[in-house]
């Protein structure tokens, strides 16, 4: 017996242990289920009391859960219940869309991530925040939060406070007294309009900061304001009033920074200075027309730039970045370089325009005036404009202003380069000979290796085909654009190519708008020039308009007959269907004539008309059959007379005479 007792004690701990697991889950599981507040729903370590039309937090709630759902009630800031507080497991508590006036107290202390958004929270206490001393992220979007509301240094009782969202409040200014360990503050849709000095003087950690749609103007940040952010990621001031990007810039660790929509009207050379690991920059949706030139050679990590929306001015001014941007690399994306003036070259995008379709004023040359051709002498007009040749100098980056086309006397379109005195003279002349052809022809007095031809389709504002050239050897003068579209400008360039294989674009190019002739062509009809190559003919709306009532019309005539045809078919079919009288159907003449009813029934098509008759004939069974005669022929009737007292019956409609029986 003490042998045996010796041996349960041995393996006692032997076969206790596998249970110890098991009676501590369900232990925990039923303890759970005890504490589950009765108004909520509880599954593993969620509660679920949201959209419960609740006022206040429900009470019992016990440990082990670690988020807690209360949105979208109708809490108030008496709700929290004293022992909400000493509940440590909670760590993720949603309170958003609720009725919350205040931030509210005691929240278990343990929470790191509380969501406050769509609420009516006016006020932000220090009591508040100091009892959550290890929330590290803060939602406060979409509420009703004032400058004045905040108690100065309440965010800072937050120690561990990494995450702040105040987005769509009413804050006039920055809060004072930040943690020093927030990471990312988001300001955004607020009404600040000054950011002080010392704004973010110990929030040196700070990574990401968003600005946008408030009323900051430039004076209203100081100089230094942004200095201290020392490693600031991303920076976005989007939608406020600024004229200039703000000065001094964090530049160490800057990113991303945003500053479309906003008023700018230029953007100094050294503004961007020190950016070197800037990868994204918006400047979109400001007045900008013109960049300085260098503006962007600082930032050598760019990786996208966006531009678009302004008033960009492509004169003289905008050559840099023509060049600027056919020498970046495929790793940097630019988006939104498009000429908005002058109006000859809007909607252009900048990368490919030439450098001959930049105007300069200062630079261009005063050509004279030629004076219109009369028709005798139109057609020499490519001979006798040139001047004689002289020594051929240093090609001058100045252009000259081309003259309007002339008109020949057979309607073709004439365009001559103008000359320049100081140099060799290069003439050049387009003549459009059909709506598919333009004829190009040069003459020059110096020696030139080869001509390069360049045309292009132009719209109304942007350039609508691809450019096409073609290479002419020196001693031709002359070549034929073919293939083109009727009734369309072509914007021609001719360029030379000198004694070194060399081409100097904008130097001696010379271009011109020409408009083809179109498909039907009349010599009344012939375009005068590029100004009337988008002239549409003011009828040709009014005459599809036309074209497209006339047809409607049509339609509709021919649906209305169509529909007339077919009533009439089908009143015709009826017609000569069965009519009874007083609205009987088909199937009632068979009671006709008996006592249920003396009424006439008359039977329209080729057959019999039976005529009831008195209650004295129906006893004596005498009754008449008579036949209607056809239209085409009678046949003789015949009297039958019956000597027993029958009625005549049918069980079905007769179409014919031998349906019906005695």
């Amino acid at each position: 017996m003490e042998v045996q007792i010796r041996m349960w004690n041995k393996d006692l701990p032997t076969l206790i242990s596998p249970w110890i697991p098991i009676l501590l889950g369900l232990h925990m599981h039923f303890s759970w289920a005890t504490t589950c507040p009765e108004e909520c729903r509880c599954d593993r370590t969620f509660v679920y009391c949201n959209e419960r039309s609740l006022t206040s937090v429900p009470l019992g709630l016990g440990e082990g859960y670690k988020t807690l759902y209360l949105h979208n009630n109708q809490i108030n800031n008496a709700g929290f219940p004293l022992e909400m507080h000493n509940v440590a497991s909670v760590e993720t508590v949603y309170l958003y869309g609720n009725q919350l006036d205040e931030f509210p107290v005691n929240l278990p202390k343990n929470v790191r991530v509380l969501h406050l958004q769509e609420n009516n929270i006016q006020t932000v206490s220090r009591a508040a925040l100091a009892q959550l001393l290890r929330l590290e992220e803060l939602y406060l979007d979409d509420n009703s939060i004032s400058t004045v509301g905040v108690e100065e240094g309440a965010f800072r009782e937050a120690i561990s406070l990494k995450t702040l969202f105040l987005t769509k409040n009413h804050l006039s200014s920055v809060p004072i007294g930040l943690p020093e360990e927030l990471r990312e503050l988001r300001l955004d849709e607020n009404r600040i309009a000054f950011i002080a000095e010392d704004a973010f003087e110990n929030v040196t950690g700070l990574e990401l900061l968003l600005l946008d749609g408030n009323l900051l103007m430039d004076e209203g940040i100081a100089p230094g304001a942004l200095q201290t952010l020392v490693n600031l990621k991303t920076l976005s001031l989007a939608r406020n009033s600024l004229t200039v990007p703000p000065p001094n810039l964090p530049a160490e660790f800057l990113v991303k920074l945003n500053l479309q929509d906003n008023q700018m009207n230029e953007i100094p050379l050294a503004a961007f200075h020190g950016l070197h690991r800037l990868e994204r920059l918006d400047i979109s949706n400001n007045q900008l027309q013109s960049l300085t030139q260098g503006v962007f050679d600082g930032l050598h990590g760019l990786r996208q730039l966006t531009v678009r929306n302004n008033l960009w001015l492509c004169d003289c001014d905008i050559k840099w970045v023509i060049l600027w941007l056919k020498s970046l690399p495929a790793t940097l994306n630019v988006r939104g370089f498009m000429c908005q003036k002058p109006e000859r070259v809007r909607g252009m995008v900048i990368r490919e325009l030439t450098l001959e379709l930049i105007q300069c004023p200062n630079s261009t040359a005063t050509v004279p005036q030629p004076t219109l051709l009369s028709s005798s002498t139109a057609e020499s007009a490519t001979q006798t404009a040139f001047t004689p040749a002289h020594s051929r100098p240093t090609p001058n980056p100045s252009r000259l202003t081309l003259p309007p086309p002339t008109i020949s006397k057979d309607g073709e379109q004439r365009t001559n380069a103008p000359v320049d005195p100081m140099q060799e003279s290069l003439r050049v002349s387009f003549v459009v000979l059909n709506g598919s052809c333009i004829q190009v022809s040069w003459v020059s007095t110096f020696t030139v290796t080869a001509y390069k031809v360049t045309w292009v389709k132009l719209g109304h504002s942007l350039i609508t085909g691809p450019m096409q050239e073609s290479l002419v050897q020196g001693e031709r003068e002359g070549i034929t654009l073919t293939n083109l579209e009727p009734k369309s400008t072509y914007r021609i360039c001719v360029d030379p190519l000198d004694a070194f294989n060399n081409y100097h674009p904008g130097d001696d190019t010379i271009c011109s708008e020409v408009t083809t002739k179109s498909a039907s062509f009349h010599s009344g009809d012939n375009a005068t020039g590029p100004e009337q190559a988008t002239q549409q003919d003011p009828s040709s709306p009014f005459l599809l308009a036309g074209l497209i009532g006339g047809a409607v019309l049509v339609v509709l005539v021919v649906l209305l007959s169509i529909f007339c045809w077919h009533m009439h078919k089908k009143g015709r079919s009826e017609s000569s269907k069965w009519k009874y009288s007083r609205g009987r159907r088909k199937d009632d003449y068979c009671e006709a004539g008996t006592k249920k009813d003396n009424s006439i029934l008359e039977m329209t098509e080729t057959s019999f008309q039976i005529v009831s008759l008195n209650n004295e004939q129906l006893l004596k069974g005498d009754f008449r059959i008579q036949p209607i005669y056809t239209p085409n022929g009678g046949v003789g009737f015949r009297d039958s007379q019956r000597t027993n007292n029958s009625t005549a019956y049918c069980k079905n409609s007769v179409p014919e005479s031998d349906t019906c029986h005695k």
